[in-house]
């Protein structure tokens, strides 16, 4: 795999640990079903720096309509956004609703980070100690008018599924792959992420927690799986490039949010 072709990854949006009992509180309040899956603030069997381990349930309410401000980008990309974040809402009872209002719990750039996409995890959005209002919720740090539909609705899709609460797939406490630390720390320093060592370990190698998750068996087709050559592996056992739902994906978004 080329450097042109090596996919890029978003980056995890996770709220700190100073801020864990603040993302909580708005968690609950949002959703009373959140307190359920909530692992005490500090489990003792995990180190304070790995904030991946703190990652909680961060559903919001069922039947919600959540509020999309664009803060720029141009009228192309604004309508692939509309088109792509759409393949949530068939399935989850959830409503975007886009526009300009300043109190949008998602707020999109496609500017404020270049080369990086990001998004905040469900109602983590809503801590405004993390997301000051006037800041955006989600980040596509490399889209232009230029970029093509695969990768507008890799892309998109993924990100908006951070935004419902949904986390990367690699790294499910039940996945199956097998990294090869030394080929995955080599890989991401090199483009087109060029990542820093802890970097490398906090988005791709580092696990959640299996207390505070409500995780489903791991999915190979899964939107939220990114595509990983066989060579990061020991077992040689890659990952595909997935590009829209997997049936996994919409029986799990169905669960989380009944009632569509």
């Amino acid at each position: 795999m080329t450097n042109q072709q090596r996919p890029r990854m978003c980056i995890d949006r996770v709220i700190p640990f100073h801020l864990e009992a603040d993302a909580r509180n708005v968690a609950v309040a949002e959703n009373p079903a959140n307190a359920v899956s909530s692992a005490p603030l500090e489990d003792p069997s995990v180190p304070a720096h790995k904030k991946l381990a703190l990652v909680k349930r961060t559903m919001w309410a069922p039947g919600r309509t959540l509020r999309v401000q664009f803060l720029d980008g141009t009228p192309f990309l604004h309508d692939r956004v509309r088109q792509f974040a759409s393949e949530w809402t068939k399935h989850a009872n959830l409503s975007f609703e886009f526009g300009d209002d300043d109190d949008a719990e998602i707020r999109i750039s496609f500017t404020c980070d270049p080369g990086s996409s990001w998004s905040g995890v469900g109602t983590d959005n809503l801590v405004e100690k993390y997301f000051p209002k006037h800041q955006p919720t989600m980040n596509f740090g490399w889209f232009d008018d230029n970029t093509d539909d695969t990768e507008l609705s890799r892309v998109i899709i993924h990100e908006f599924g951070h935004a419902i609460g949904c986390i990367h797939e690699h790294q499910n406490p039940k996945g199956g792959i097998q990294w090869n630390e030394a080929a995955v720390l080599a890989f991401f320093k090199g483009p087109p992420n060029f990542w820093k060592e802890d970097e490398i370990r906090f988005n791709v190698l580092d696990k959640y927690s299996e207390q505070v998750l409500n995780a489903s068996e791991f999915d190979p087709d899964s939107i939220m799986l990114y595509e990983f050559p066989a060579a990061l592996t020991t077992n040689q056992q890659g990952t595909h490039s997935n590009t829209k739902l997997s049936t996994m994906d919409i029986e799990f978004i169905r669960k989380m949010y009944p009632g569509r």
